[in-house]
């Protein structure tokens, strides 16, 4: 049997905790995503962009120290992306400053595209050429998800994912925009209660699961998409893909940063 492979493509960062707390993640949506899918145990491949800097530094020994292959990995004249996170004594987290620097610069070669297009699935988080990769990656046959939080544009997307908020009464508006722009599958997530998906004929819906205390939620809408996609490129119903990706984000609640990490 072929062993099930899949890329993610877009956006590496470094979270910076300030405020009540002092530390720093490796994140991004892409990132995380390839992350998860290795824990999983599901080969998992990352193409984005780093400086030639410290931080890069880390976010290359983050992706090899979690088994995602980075031959797509490029490096760029530049700085490596932060984001700001204004830690709350509540212990709220909000994001401050996204700080893109090379993860904005980077698209992917004809022969990169290529390679990526040979996956089971594509994952395409924060990336201004997203509307070009999906075109360049459709054409190729690639099946494709992409975060619609972070990068616009509906056509060509297998699974468009979006994300409401809890107590949002627009998510059901979000998925039929997403439909009714060319995704054939639409999952949004509204937090602790739970998520929706669309596929323009029938409506599914799941709560979140229960954990006994929540850490920190950064990544968690990431870890869902893994789950999900995962699943999807596995042949699993609409509502299985659901379930997988609210277990992992469920356990990624329950920890600091977007997937565990050795400081």
């Amino acid at each position: 049997m072929t062993e099930l492979s899949l890329s993610a493509v877009g956006d590496n960062t470094v979270d910076i905790y300030y405020g009540a707390e002092d530390e720093s993640f490796i994140g991004g949506n892409a990132l995380n995503t390839a992350v998860q899918w290795s824990l999983m145990g599901t080969s998992a491949a990352y193409y984005g962009a780093v400086g030639p800097d410290d931080l890069g530094y880390r976010v290359r020994a983050a992706l090899t120290r979690n088994k995602v292959k980075i031959d797509g990995l490029t490096e760029l004249p530049g700085k490596t992306s932060t984001t700001l996170i204004r830690v709350e004594p509540s212990g709220d987290r909000i994001i401050a400053q996204d700080n893109f620097e090379v993860s904005a610069d980077y698209m992917p070669s004809a022969q990169a595209l290529d390679e990526i297009a040979r996956s089971a699935f594509v994952h395409i988080g924060m990336s201004p050429f997203a509307s070009r990769i999906r075109s360049e990656l459709a054409h190729r046959g690639a099946r494709i998800s992409q975060d619609c939080a972070v990068s616009e544009g509906y056509d060509y997307l297998d699974v468009a994912f979006c994300s409401a908020g809890e107590g949002s009464a627009e998510a059901r508006a979000m998925a039929r925009e997403a439909v009714d722009g060319g995704a054939r599958l639409v999952v949004v997530t509204c937090g602790a209660d739970g998520s929706i998906a669309f596929d323009g004929r029938e409506w599914t819906s799941i709560p979140a699961v229960k954990i006994p205390s929540v850490v920190d939620t950064t990544g968690a809408g990431d870890s869902y998409i893994a789950g999900f996609v995962a699943a999807r490129a596995g042949g699993k119903s609409v509502l299985d893909c659901m379930k997988a990706g609210a277990s992992i984000a469920a356990t990624t609640c329950q920890h600091r940063g977007g997937f565990p990490q050795n400081l």
